[in-house]
């Protein structure tokens, strides 16, 4: 429990730091390896799509194995393995990045720079942002900041403190599999059939979890919990993913915002259903609202997973 808030605490202060050679860089690098070997090798659909599988095996043997190894090997160093088990959780939760990533969105807008925030906004987004008004581009910002408190700080947090630290890397390994791959257009929908599925299974509880705690949290940005739940459960199918509609849904509930909508990835255009109920108009301050509640989620999640912890000691005692 304790290497798990260390982790989290970590996390806040140094976040991603741009000098540290981060292991989902690596895992981002072996996953374009193997795709460029996979289209090589595959002239056919159905052989290509078998590849994308070996992809998911390769890469999340890789991802899981090496840190179980390290620990593994490191199992009567108690220090030195309580480091290493640290520092594998902190690479796996990405809550600052993702709030400092959103925010530099955030202050273009304030600045009134709309070159500058669809710029800012298409490194962290994989629709096309070229042609973006305001509004749209905050739409984008708040939907990528919510669904990514449950792919990037809530489902490795779990994996972590159920399963340990090398399950939260695994976790880490197919969802870049997935953000890579996992496109269903004319390019990746083959190859990117099993990484995206098997992304789904690995964020179906994940994500139903992390919807459930931001509507518990919605009273950080002025929200009703029992109103951003029920805009929940009404929109969780709004979303041709089967669990982004979660948080999505939490968050716009908790703010009273609608999201969805027409979206443009790699030159096709993609229709989504709205999510939320729009009770005021977007503007740049629901960026700020919906990082406050990110992190107020984080926090209700690991004081969640402490009360749990006290409570499983005590039986065991």
């Amino acid at each position: 429990m304790m290497d798990l808030f260390a982790a989290v605490i970590i996390d806040w202060i140094i976040g991603d730091p741009h000098w540290f050679s981060h292991p989902v860089i690596y895992i981002g690098k072996l996953i374009s390896y193997l795709e460029k070997k996979g289209r090589k090798l595959c002239k056919k659909d159905n052989t290509l799509k078998a590849f994308g599988g070996l992809i998911v095996v390769i890469v999340g043997a890789v991802s899981f194995f090496i840190p179980f190894t390290a620990l593994v090997f490191l199992r009567k160093h108690v220090i030195l393995y309580q480091i290493i088990n640290i520092f594998i959780i902190w690479t796996t939760i990405s809550a600052k990045c993702l709030a400092v990533e959103a925010k530099k969105v955030y202050y273009a807008l304030k600045k009134e720079d709309i070159e500058d925030a669809r710029l800012k906004l298409s490194y962290i987004v994989g629709r096309d942002t070229s042609n973006l008004k305001s509004e749209e581009i905050v739409r984008a910002d708040v939907e990528t900041v919510a669904e990514n408190t449950s792919d990037g700080v809530i489902a490795p947090l779990i994996y972590a403190a159920v399963f340990g630290a090398p399950f939260a890397m695994l976790y880490k390994g197919i969802n870049t599999m997935d953000s890579m791959l996992g496109y269903m257009n004319e390019k990746y929908r083959f190859i990117g059939f099993f990484p995206a599925k098997v992304d789904d299974i690995f964020n179906f509880i994940p994500s139903r979890i992390t919807g459930v705690l931001m509507c518990m949290s919605s009273f950080m940005v002025r929200g009703n919990p029992i109103k951003a739940f029920k805009i929940m459960i009404r929109d969780r199918k709004n979303h041709k993913s089967p669990n982004c509609a979660y948080p999505e849904a939490a968050a716009a509930g908790a703010m009273g915002i609608q999201l969805g909508g027409t979206n443009i990835y790699f030159g096709e255009v993609v229709y989504k259903p709205t999510i939320g109920d729009k009770l005021m108009e977007l503007n740049f301050e629901h960026i700020r609202y919906c990082i406050n509640l990110m992190y107020f989620t984080e926090i209700l999640m690991v004081i969640l997973w402490g009360i749990i912890f006290i409570v499983l000691s005590l039986d065991w005692m």
